[in-house]
């Protein structure tokens, strides 16, 4: 199974709305999906049809309780996608996880209990490098990092970069910062060209090819609770993340099984 850290500290540019669509296009084109929606806000889970209130049970009966993954798994509407959700109770996780014996990899050996079920493992990040997301990169050998087309896109990264370097180098060497997709991009502005040509220029290959643009359509689909290519899938938006599901299917999953 491969396993991807979809991760950024910086707040809204398209971390759930780039774990939820992936998840989608890759169940459709035939893999068995596992998304965790590992931020308390619970957004991954509601966006998949999944209702936080009723959720008894999350990710945090399994990160502070110890339960095992298959008994936390749910089913989704969508081909070939399943969810560990999240709820309110997740956001006690960091501050019981602190002291915590093997408190950065709970969320690995949780995962490692249901690798052989599927293809990819979807991690949905919360905004910030706290335990949640600690545990998200020990757990992962991939990372997407979205970055939006905007004005201090890079703000923050470096950062982030520093922390895949250490999480890489004391606790997780299988880890690699090796997927960046742009987000929000707007063609009829210089700057969203700029930004694009900036992050290709001081990334290089690890760059997707697809770039998600700026879509209504995106932005109400979380709101009916389903990914674009089940709300409407001829948009924009829906080929954009149909065409980064061909891209990580190319570059990883098929490298990966």
């Amino acid at each position: 199974m491969i396993t991807i850290a979809v991760t950024n500290q910086k707040g809204g540019v398209a971390k759930t709305t780039s774990s939820v669509n992936l998840a989608a296009e890759l169940g459709a084109m035939g893999k068995k999906v596992l998304v965790v929606d590992a931020d308390p806000q619970g957004n991954c889970s509601s966006g998949l049809g999944q209702d936080r209130e009723g959720s008894p049970e999350s990710l945090y009966d399994i990160l502070i309780d110890g339960k095992e993954a298959q008994s936390i798994v749910r089913e989704t509407p969508w081909e070939g996608v399943s969810l560990i959700p999240a709820n309110i109770n997740l956001a006690g996780a960091e501050v019981e996880l602190s002291s915590a014996i093997s408190r950065e990899s709970r969320l690995k050996n949780a995962l490692d209990g249901v690798k052989d079920r599927f293809d990819v493992a979807i991690i949905d990040c919360p905004p910030s490098l706290g335990l949640l997301t600690i545990n998200a990169l020990v757990g992962a050998n991939r990372t997407i990092v979205p970055i939006q087309c905007e004005y201090y896109a890079l703000e923050g990264v470096g950062q982030l970069v520093r922390t895949i370097e250490l999480v890489k180098q004391y606790l997780n060497p299988d880890l690699k910062l090796d997927g960046i997709v742009m987000t929000m991009f707007d063609s009829r502005t210089r700057l969203a060209n700029d930004v694009v040509a900036e992050v290709r220029e001081s990334f290089g290959d690890k760059v997707f090819d697809a770039v998600i643009p700026r879509n209504v359509a995106l932005s109400e689909a979380p709101s009916y609770g389903k990914p674009i290519r089940y709300y409407q899938e001829n948009c924009k938006g829906a080929q954009a993340y149909r065409d980064l599901a061909e891209e990580v299917n190319r570059k990883w999953v098929k490298k990966d099984l």
